[in-house]
């Protein structure tokens, strides 16, 4: 997990050494995305380097020119001329050669890197433990695949390549001047104080602006991929009007964030022009004098003239694309504290051997919480044998969902060891313990593609007789039969849409296919009508056969294929018996069951 955790890119008043953490893990992240192409990166240094001193030599040569080859063409003797038009086109020529050639290699690499970064932030989110996704949001998530992946891939497309050669012909302008007329250098030298003071304050206060941009962004893209996904509760609640105002209210943050950025640019472009105009003109006037005097010849007067001019050409497209840097800067700040997250159930260095599980479930003095918040399940113990079916009832918060979480290694406990035939759950790779333990949730999601598709996640391979022979097994080949192609019925498209009831069968038909020695059930039937769950109830007989069960539910009509009952109330077990057995009794479950026969009258 990152020093700061994931909420620091929320915030936007860090102080120094919260900023220079963040600075630091952007650069790490920047460097290990360049580190695999270091040697087409230095050659594209090089040729930016090489490209820009040549078009540096254009002005020294038109005073070379001026001062060395006029005054011997008025004397008719043309060839200093033409060897310096000669040199001057070739100069040009080289300097669009490699311009090409650099401009060539490093559109590749901004390529390279924003496919690399893309790639890991995808397969990194994917490894993130669920407690991660829990607290971190889709649409921040969303955010950083899309808005923030963009703003650096713009920035690398074009902007860095502007920065990069615009930084290194001011140098070398600089230093051109240097060597051809001290006096003139140290007239633009002069003009470097308010142009760095003018330059630091434009930087300080556009580096505060993106950061609060990048979070107004984010914002705006959270609350619109949540409004969407959540439409059906949109339209249920009517809440259309309400969410217009509040999304209006998003927009309207985003707009003024904008707005203030666009001002600094506003200041900052009319006063490089200001500061830039006036160095021009300081030159001209200290080199006038000095050519009336005779100590100075006009060529290097126009070539200085040149030099100071230029000099601050790039720095109006510095200032311009300084902008793509800062929001790209900010974005990556964003994807670096992701990807520095670490799972919080780490896959094993040493992993055990783990195959054919029977499904022998022990709790030893186990003990949970959440990182922040209150215990939720208090320590206990709880040993449930292979191949038995139990069913956990209790009230929501009880703690039902946590229990099973932490055999499917959701989470980790915070105090004692869960294990399965006796090894610590912790010791068993993800890839063993995936294949041997299986959670249907209340969810059933149904990924693109066809029925069979889905079925055969549970696994990967197999043919379409056995995903009809599982779909049979739980009573959903009938109902699949009837959709427009059958299995191969795609799930999201129009007319081969899916109920929630059906969607579920779906998911019992894939477990059904993973055959595990663990299944969960959490709040599986949930969604599904009195019919539809009577169905599954044959279904589960069959799908639980012969292995170990852990069932979630809130209907007491599915307990009774139960071997066993774990009442649980504020994280404790506070009854565990047969379900015959304790509705006979006089505790929690008796009069939950007693309450739901009386519903059934």
């Amino acid at each position: 997990m990152s020093l700061y955790g994931t909420n620091d890119e929320e915030r936007t008043d860090l102080n120094k050494e919260e900023s220079r953490f963040v600075r630091a893990r952007s650069r790490r992240l920047l460097g290990s995305l360049l580190a695999p192409m270091r040697l087409r990166l230095i050659l594209a240094i090089f040729l930016g380097v090489i490209s820009t001193a040549i078009r540096v030599a254009g002005p020294a040569l038109i005073a070379l020119g001026i001062d060395w080859a006029l005054p011997r063409a008025i004397m008719r003797e043309y060839n200093e001329l033409w060897i310096v038009v000669g040199l001057y086109l070739s100069a040009a020529l080289m300097t669009s050669i490699l311009t090409y050639y650099f401009l060539m290699i490093t559109a590749r690499l901004a390529q390279n890197v924003v496919f690399d970064l893309r790639n890991r932030m995808f397969v990194h989110t994917q490894k993130l433990s669920v407690e991660f996704h829990e607290r971190y949001t889709a649409g921040r998530v969303i955010a950083r695949q899309t808005s923030d992946l963009e703003s650096i891939a713009e920035l690398l497309a074009g902007g860095l390549n502007e920065l990069a050669i615009g930084a290194m012909f001011m140098f070398f302008t600089a230093v051109a001047l240097l060597l051809l007329d001290p006096v003139s250098f140290l007239v633009l030298f002069g003009a470097l104080l308010p142009l760095a003071l003018l330059t630091r304050w434009f930087q300080v206060k556009t580096n505060r602006g993106y950061r609060k941009q990048r979070v107004a962004s984010s914002r705006l893209i959270q609350y619109f991929v949540e409004s969407m996904t959540g439409i059906r509760a949109v339209k249920a609640f009517r809440k259309e009007k309400r969410n217009e105002k509040h999304f209006g209210g998003l927009v309207e943050d985003y707009r003024g964030h904008n707005a203030h950025l666009i001002q600094l640019f506003g200041i900052y472009d009319p006063g490089l022009i200001l500061i830039g105009n006036a160095t021009v003109a300081a030159v001209l006037l200290v080199g006038g004098y000095r050519v009336l005097e005779g100590s100075l010849g006009i060529g290097v007067l126009t070539a200085a003239i040149l030099y100071a001019r230029r000099f601050f050409d790039p720095m109006e497209e510095i200032a311009i694309f300084y902008n793509s840097y800062q929001s790209a800067a900010s974005a990556l700040e964003k994807i670096s504290g992701v990807l520095e997250e670490e799972p919080s159930v780490p896959e094993p260095q040493s992993p055990v051997e783990f195959d054919s599980a029977k499904g022998h479930i022990h709790f030893n003095g186990v003990k949970f919480k959440y990182s922040t918040g209150p215990t939720i399940l208090h320590k206990f113990d709880l040993e449930i044998p292979a191949g038995q079916t139990i069913a956990l009832v209790g009230t929501t918060g009880a703690g039902k969902s946590t229990l099973a979480k932490l055999i499917s290694r959701f989470y980790d406990p915070s105090l004692g060891n869960v294990t399965i035939d006796g090894v610590d759950v912790r010791d068993i790779s993800n890839k063993d313990l995936r294949r041997e333990v299986v959670m249907v949730t209340q969810e059933a999601y149904l990924f693109s593609g066809t029925v069979a598709e889905n079925i055969q996640l549970g696994r990967p391979g197999a043919s379409i007789e056995d995903v009809m022979s599982a779909a049979k097994a739980v009573g959903a080949h009938e109902f699949i039969l009837s959709l427009p192609e059958g299995y191969d019925t795609d799930v999201n498209k129009r007319g081969g849409r899916v109920s929630a009831g059906q969607r579920q069968l779906i998911s019992f038909a894939r477990a059904f296919l993973a055959n595990p020695a663990v299944l969960i059930l959490d709040e599986a039937t949930s969604s599904l009508d009195i019919p539809s769950e009577r169905m599954v109830q044959r279904g589960l007989k069959t799908l639980l056969a012969g292995r170990t069960a852990v069932i979630i539910a809130h209907r007491l009509s599915t307990v009774s294929i139960a071997d066993r009952v774990l009442v649980m109330e504020h994280g404790k077990i506070i009854e565990d018996d047969a379900p015959k057995v304790l509705a006979a009794g006089s505790g929690k479950f008796a009069k939950l069951y007693k309450a739901w026969k009386d519903s059934l009258v």
